[in-house]
């Protein structure tokens, strides 16, 4: 039981963030920009590459980068539902204050609520990028 508290306590952020093994994650949005030790940190926790936005299969969840500049939000989030299976979270990544792209968190929360979705946490994902994980509402009640 000791070695469960101890690995506990060593939790990486891809597992803070509830990445499993042996999930299919999708990426949307990728660009030179995004965060290349997040990318490889949820790689190593699922074991599994990220699988690219013409990957024909639903996936257990999403990656979603989006910047100001990349169009609508709630779009974006809406068409990220589709790729996911029922329960599947997304986690969405865009840039910090002051940091080219910021998204406002009023216009997240504006979009996520819009797409049927509510944020369960937001982190820090680096020195570049916060995220927010999105469940769908009934995904988030069934998790007692």
């Amino acid at each position: 039981m000791s070695a469960t508290a101890d690995h506990a306590e060593e939790r990486t952020l891809a597992e803070r963030l509830g990445f499993q093994p042996e999930q299919v994650v999708q990426e949307i949005g990728y660009d030179d920009d995004v965060d290349q030790e997040l990318r490889e940190a949820i790689e190593s926790v699922t074991g599994t590459e990220l699988v690219d936005e013409d990957y024909d299969d639903v996936a257990d969840a999403a990656v979603l980068w989006f910047r100001d500049e990349d169009g609508d939000l709630t779009d974006a989030l809406v068409d990220a539902t589709t790729y996911i299976e029922e329960g599947g979270a997304i986690l969405l990544l865009t840039p910090k204050t002051g940091r080219d792209g910021y998204v406002e968190p009023s216009d997240i929360s504006e979009a996520a609520t819009t797409a049927g979705l509510s944020a369960s946490k937001s982190v820090s994902v680096g020195k570049d990028w916060s995220g927010s994980r999105l469940v769908t509402p009934k995904a988030a009640k069934s998790k007692k």
